[in-house]
């Protein structure tokens, strides 16, 4: 099963030097995750070949223009290309007055709902569950509310041991050894002890967005060992007084950040415009976690089973 992180934007609020504000496609197979949607999302989309109308859940981590100013738009699009099953929307407070009243004022009635789910920024709390994995909130430390979010596979059945299993085993067996069981004959004898006709289940994966914020130490037990983390880094580390006075946080702050978590790879991003080129930034993160990228815009970054 796919697990694809897409940058469709990493630029912070000014979008310069053919750097996009924050948009990220997330894609858990089969589901279809749009992070954040900031001006020009879809065009972004469009140019990386994402397919608009197949998104199946929006999260928003607050409210800043640079951050979902590209929502309305993207809407509208999914309206006008006949999209009529619901899309799921999470976001702050306001968010879905926002929506609503620029629907209203153009007299536009969707052919699809808009089911809206209000986020509490204050707290980690588990706000959806499918077949396939989770979503948490977590709390971040910006000038308005805002959360980040942590995405977690749910755990993977045990898989059969195709040098053991008899190519003429029953498909009933097979999938009773996959939920962890033994499979046992109508006398009680054990026909297939699960431990040596299985293998253990593939690991299940994890990606924790954080976008604007100072870093913060109590969210480091929530995101310890996950696979992969998005940490804004806006400015460098001889600009951390303005980081500090714009709840933002630098590269090597994000880097520390990364380090303290036992994350496996970083990825940091939300660059200022005052950054005509971005490796400097790259640069000061490695010194401290290695194991870091750059969002790049169309770029596409896989965790592996």
């Amino acid at each position: 099963m796919q697990f694809e992180l897409k940058i469709l934007g990493a630029n912070s609020a000014n979008p310069v030097y053919n750097r996009h504000q924050t948009a990220q496609f997330l894609q858990i197979e089969p589901y279809n995750i749009l992070i954040d949607c900031g001006e020009a999302t879809q065009h972004q989309m469009l140019r990386f070949k994402v397919k608009i109308i197949k998104i199946d859940y929006i999260f928003i981590s607050h409210l800043h223009g640079d951050h979902y100013f590209g929502l309305i738009g993207l809407i509208s699009t999914m309206h006008l290309q006949g999209r009529t099953n619901d899309l799921y929307l999470y976001g702050p407070s306001g968010l879905e007055e926002i929506i609503t009243i620029q629907l209203k004022w153009s007299e536009t009635i969707l052919n699809y709902k808009i089911i809206f789910r209000t986020l509490n920024a204050s707290k980690v709390e588990t706000i959806l569950e499918n077949d396939k994995f989770t979503v948490e909130t977590i709390p971040l430390n910006h000038r308005i509310p805002a959360c980040g979010f942590l995405f977690k596979e749910k755990p993977k059945r045990r898989r059969i041991n195709k040098d053991k299993f008899p190519p003429k085993g029953s498909l009933a067996h097979m999938a009773m050894l996959k939920q962890g069981l033994d499979v046992i004959d109508e006398q009680g004898n054990i026909l297939y002890n699960n431990e040596e006709f299985t293998l253990a289940p593939k690991k299940s994966r994890s990606y924790a967005f954080c976008s604007d914020t100072r870093p913060m130490t109590s969210n480091i037990p929530q995101l310890k060992d996950i696979d992969l983390l998005y940490h804004e880094a806006t400015f460098m580390d001889n600009m951390q007084d303005r980081a500090i006075t714009t709840f933002h946080s630098t590269a090597k702050e994000a880097a520390q950040f990364a380090l303290d978590c036992n994350v496996q790879r970083l990825i940091i991003g939300h660059y200022s415009s005052r950054y005509k080129t971005i490796e400097p930034l790259l640069e000061e993160a490695k010194l401290v976690f290695e194991n870091t990228d750059l969002a790049l815009e169309g770029k596409s970054y896989f965790i592996e089973e």
